[in-house]
C-alpha cells in the first residue's frame, strides 16, 4: 500500500540535506511519530542544550565545535538548539562564538554556509569560571533557565565533559550541588565523558561511584569515538548481515587476529595528559578491546545497548592473559629519528617530559579467548606512536589450506588468506586470497580485492564525533560502553600494567620505524609476524 505521506517525506529529505535551512529543520523534527523503520528521514534530535565543558581544549576545536555544525549542516539539530561553552577565561557570548566559528572554518567536514551558521549564532551562549566555583555554576544554571524560556529547549541538558580526568569528580559534583543532574517531569539530563575511564580498576571504580551518585546509568555516555566510526559499525554489518564470512569466522578457519592503531605523530603538546598514561591506558583499554569485542563476539539478538553490550561483556569476560607476560607483552619508547623527512626528537627528549620517565609509547599483547568459537586463536594487539604511517585495521588471518596439490615452487610466494578491516585513514575492507598468475606455469601468488567507503557510496562518512554527539541527544546508546565493560577491559590490562611497572625502562624504538625488537620477537615465537602496512 503507497504511503500517501511518503513524497512529502522525501522531499523533506532532499531540502534537509541541500538546504539546511530553519524552516527545513523544523520540518524534519515536527514528525517524532514516523515509523523509525522508514529509513527516508534522518534521526533529528529534539530541543536541547549542548554544554561543553573545556572549549578552549585541542578536541574541543577540532572534532566537538565542527561536529555541531556538520549536523547543523545536515539539517539533524533541532529548532532552538543551543551551545553553551563553559571555561577559565573571561569572556563573552561573542569572543565564544569566534572561537567556534574559527574551528568550525578550520576542521567542519560540510562546506561553511553563512545561513547555517547565523543558526547556530543564535544559540551560542558563554559562562565564565573555574570548576571549583560555585557561583559560576549557579550562573550556568541561571543561563539554562533563561535558554528554556527563551529557545524552547524544555529542560533538555546533555553536558559534556571535554576535559581532563582529574576534573570529572569536580564538575559532577558542581551539576548535582546546583540540581542541573536532576531531570524535571518530562525533560532529560545526560553526562557524556571521555576517555581515560579512570587509570585502572579501582579508580574506574571510584569515577562511576561520583557519577552514578548524580546521573542514573541510563543517562551516562561514556564516549569511546572510535565505536563511531563507520568501519567499526561495519564490522557488524560485514558479519551479521552476510553469510559469506561468519560460517569460517572461529578456530576451524582462522589462524590468528591482528589488531593495530599505528600513528606516525609524537605526543605533540599533550604531556600532561600522556606521561604516565602511555600507548596501553591510552589505546588498548579502550580502541583496541573494543574492536576485539566486535570481532570476536556472537551474534546479538538485536543492536539495542543491552543486547549489544551483553555479547561484547560475554567476549571481554573470555579474555585470558598469556602465562609468561615478559615472552607475550611488548613494551617501548620512541627515540629521536627520521619521520615524514624530518628529523624529530625522543619521547625523552619532548617538552614535558621527564628525562626519567618509564612512560611506553608501544605497547603489544597476546590474548586468547577462552570459549567455543575462539579457542587456541591468538588476538595479537599492538599500538605505538612515531611507527612507520599512520594506520587502524584489523586483520583476520586464516589457516593455509591443508593439502595444495601444487610443488613447492609454485606457491613459494603465496601467503595466509586475509581479510582487512581499514579503520582509517583509507576506509574500507580487502580481501586477500590467492591467484594465477597468467602464463604457462602453475605460479600462484597473493592478489587483493578492494571495497573502499569513498567510491562505493556517493555520500562521505560522517566523522564519528557526529554520530555520537546525535546519539546522545537523542539519547541512543549501543555505541557507548557501559561501565562492565570498561571494568572488564581493565581487568585485562591491570595485571601488564602491574608487570611492566617492575621491568624498568622500556625498550627504545627509532622514530619512523615499527616498533621495538621485542615486538617481532613475540611474534616469531608463535611462528608468525605483524603485517607490515
Amino acid at each position: 500500500m503507497t504511503d500517501p505521506a511518503a513524497p512529502a517525506e522525501e522531499a523533506m529529505t532532499v531540502a534537509a540535506a541541500v538546504a539546511g535551512t530553519a524552516t527545513t529543520m523544523e520540518a524534519a523534527a515536527a514528525n517524532p511519530l514516523r515509523d523509525p523503520r522508514d529509513k527516508r528521514l534522518p534521526r533529528v534530535a529534539g530541543p536541547c542544550v549542548m554544554v561543553l565543558f573545556g572549549v578552549t581544549g585541542d578536541l574541543a576545536k577540532r572534532k566537538l565545535l565542527p561536529a555541531i555544525y556538520d549536523l547543523g549542516n545536515r539539517g539533524l539539530l533541532p529548532p532552538g538548539f543551543s551551545l553553551v561553552g563553559f571555561a577559565r577565561r573571561d569572556w563573552q557570548d561573542q569572543d565564544f562564538a569566534q572561537l567556534t566559528h574559527d574551528a568550525v572554518k578550520a576542521h567542519a567536514r560540510t562546506p561553511f554556509r553563512e545561513e547555517v551558521w547565523k543558526q547556530i549564532l543564535e544559540g551560542i551562549h558563554f559562562v565564565p569560571g573555574e570548576f571549583s566555583d560555585d557561583g559560576a555554576f549557579d550562573a550556568l544554571a541561571m543561563a539554562l533557565a533563561e535558554i528554556d524560556e527563551t529557545r524552547g529547549t524544555g529542560g533538555n541538558y546533555a553536558f559534556y565533559l571535554s576535559v581532563p580526568p582529574k576534573f570529572f569528580p569536580v564538575v559532577v559534583e558542581q551539576l548535582k550541588r546546583t540540581g542541573l543532574a536532576d531531570a524535571p517531569p518530562g525533560s532529560w539530563r545526560r553526562v557524556v565523558i571521555e576517555k581515560p575511564f579512570g587509570h585502572d580498576l579501582q579508580s574506574a571504580h571510584a569515577l562511576n561511584e561520583i557519577t552514578t551518585s548524580a546521573f542514573p546509568e541510563s543517562s551516562i555516555f561514556r564516549i569511546d569515538h572510535y565505536l563511531g566510526k563507520e568501519t567499526v559499525q561495519n564490522i557488524m554489518a560485514l558479519r551479521f548481515a552476510n553469510n559469506l564470512y561468519e560460517p569460517i569466522w572461529n578456530r576451524g578457519y582462522v589462524d590468528h587476529v591482528q589488531i593495530t592503531m599505528a600513528e606516525d605523530i609524537g605526543i605533540g603538546g599533550r604531556a600532561g595528559y600522556y606521561d604516565g598514561i602511555g600507548a596501553a591506558r591510552d589505546v588498548i583499554q579502550n580502541h583496541l578491546l573494543q574492536l576485539l569485542a566486535l570481532v570476536a563476539m556472537e551474534d546479538p539478538t538485536s543492536f539495542d545497548a543491552s543486547a549489544l553490550r551483553r555479547e561484547k561483556e560475554k567476549v571481554l569476560k573470555a579474555v585470558r592473559l598469556p602465562s609468561n607476560l615478559a615472552l607475550y607483552t611488548a613494551r617501548g619508547q620512541y627515540a629521536a629519528g627520521w619521520q615524514g623527512g624530518e628529523k624529530v626528537v625522543g619521547y625523552l627528549q619532548e617538552e614535558g617530559i621527564p628525562p626519567t620517565s618509564t612512560t611506553e609509547t608501544y605497547a603489544a599483547v597476546k590474548l586468547e579467548i577462552a570459549n567455543r568459537r575462539w579457542a587456541g586463536v591468538p588476538f595479537y594487539l599492538r599500538t605505538g606512536k612515531r611507527l612507520g604511517r599512520r594506520v587502524t585495521e584489523v586483520a583476520v588471518v586464516f589457516q593455509r589450506a591443508p593439502h595444495l596439490p601444487f610443488s613447492k615452487d609454485d606457491t613459494e610466494i603465496l601467503g595466509q588468506n586475509a581479510l582487512v578491516v581499514r579503520v582509517q585513514p583509507d576506509e574500507g575492507i580487502t580481501v586477500r586470497f590467492g591467484s594465477k598468475v597468467p602464463g604457462t606455469a602453475m605460479e600462484v601468488r597473493d592478489v587483493s580485492m578492494d571495497f573502499a567507503y569513498g567510491e562505493s557510496f556517493l555520500e562521505s562518512s560522517p566523522e564519528a564525533y557526529e554520530r555520537l554527539l546525535l546519539d546522545v541527544m537523542i539519547g541512543d546508546p549501543p555505541l557507548f560502553p557501559h561501565q562492565r565493560e570498561v571494568e572488564l577491559s581493565w581487568k585485562i590490562l591491570d595485571p601488564i600494567e602491574e608487570f611492566w611497572a617492575t621491568q624498568g625502562q622500556p625498550e627504545p624504538y627509532e622514530a619512523g620505524s615499527w616498533g621495538p625488537e621485542s615486538a617481532d620477537a613475540m611474534m616469531a615465537r608463535d611462528g608468525r609476524v605483524w603485517r607490515r602496512l
